[in-house]
């Protein structure tokens, strides 16, 4: 439940801040008459995003072999890991670029009329962070962790909550504490989505390496139940992992971290002269 929590409410909470954002700014621009655009572009990014999700659910029960199957797993699992290691790390550079040229682009459709330009800006806002969900559920459900409704709709409604609260003057709300360290979630659960398509493509010998065990900790943390459970579906936590699996796991962590740091790290403040 909390992976599904976390996942939602995070990419919930940029998908309402940049919706957000283009609202007051139509009220800065005198041009509120535009916004029932943006919340009809906001609707369609949704509605087309869960269109998508069922296309691709369909596609993927017409494969009949357990091999191709297990390939697209892998797949969405390393593409998952890659777009979570993205956010975590690099987005939070370009966020308020981003908006920025949001904004812009928002300026420059007013002033022509389009109508059709706002509703895209607000539909392509939503469609995107809406993908990128299902993207990462989806790796998760593959992964063997059961996705909560009532967690992702706690997350979504917390996400429409805290954005409500920044549009009504609440700038008190520690936002980039909360980037920070769900940033940090994000990775280590990247981290276990690429051990795990690293173990399925060991086992489909699309990967070298021995399938065997390098340690086993079935005895203090089972990977089956209670807490050892609670870990392997959110952070992939292998009671039996192999040398290759434990080895890409830990070097992609590491690295991440690092990356993750540096990009977080609070600039030195220049010395007097």
């Amino acid at each position: 439940m909390f992976g599904t929590f976390l996942i939602v409410f995070r990419e919930g909470l940029e998908a309402f801040l940049l919706v957000g954002i283009l609202l007051a700014y139509l009220r800065q621009l005198d041009a509120t008459r535009y916004s029932a655009w943006i919340f009809i572009g906001a609707v369609a990014g949704a509605l087309v995003a869960l269109g998508t999700a069922v296309v691709l659910e369909f596609v993927i029960s017409k494969f009949h072999s357990d091999t191709y199957r297990l390939i697209l797993t892998a797949t969405i699992m390393v593409l998952a890991a890659c777009v979570l290691s993205y956010m975590a790390v690099w987005m939070q550079k370009q966020a308020k670029e981003a908006a920025g040229a949001a904004k812009n682009q928002l300026r420059n459709y007013v002033s022509a009329g389009n109508i059709f330009g706002v509703a895209f800006l607000s539909f392509i806002s939503v469609w995107r962070e809406s993908m990128e969900t299902i993207l990462f559920l989806s790796a998760l459900m593959y992964s063997g962790v059961a996705i909560s409704w009532l967690g992702g709709l706690a997350g979504l409604c917390l996400a429409l909550a805290v954005v409500s609260l920044l549009l009504r003057g609440a700038r008190g709300l520690p936002l980039r504490a909360f980037f920070r360290w769900s940033s940090l979630l994000l990775i280590i659960i990247a981290a276990g989505l690429l051990a795990s398509a690293t173990n399925i493509l060991q086992g489909l010998s699309y990967l070298p390496g021995p399938t065997t065990a390098l340690f086993d900790l079935s005895g203090i943390v089972p990977d089956t139940g209670g807490a050892g459970e609670f870990l392997r579906g959110l952070f992939g936590y292998d009671a039996t992992p192999t040398p290759l699996q434990f080895g890409v796991w830990l070097t992609f962590l590491v690295c991440a971290l690092i990356l993750w740091a540096r990009a977080y790290a609070q600039p030195k403040a220049l010395k007097p002269a």
